[in-house]
C-alpha cells in the first residue's frame, strides 16, 4: 500500500469532507479512498457498486425518443386508479 498527502486543502473543502464523513460515521481517510475509489469506477471495499455509469449513454437520440414516446401515459396519475 501506498500513501499520498493533500497540500493546502481548501479550508471549505476541509470542512465539507469532515462533516461528510461525521454523517457517514467514518474518518476523513476511509471517506477519501472511498471517493476516490467510486470517482474512478472501482468498487468500494466491502460494498457492491450503487452506479449505473455502465449504462450510461448506451441509447441513440432516436432510441430515447421512442423510448420517451412510449412513457407518456407514465406521466400523469388517473385518480380512479386509486379508488376502491
Amino acid at each position: 500500500m501506498s500513501s499520498i498527502t493533500i497540500h493546502a486543502l481548501d479550508s471549505s473543502l476541509d470542512l465539507r469532507l469532515t462533516e461528510e464523513a461525521r454523517s457517514r460515521k467514518k474518518s476523513k481517510n476511509q471517506l477519501v479512498k472511498d471517493l476516490l475509489a467510486r470517482s474512478l469506477g472501482m468498487p468500494v471495499e466491502g460494498k457492491f457498486a450503487d452506479d449505473y455509469r455502465e449504462f450510461c449513454g448506451l441509447w441513440s437520440a432516436g432510441e430515447l425518443a421512442s423510448f420517451n414516446a412510449t412513457q407518456t401515459e407514465n406521466s400523469s396519475v388517473d385518480a380512479m386508479d386509486w379508488q376502491s
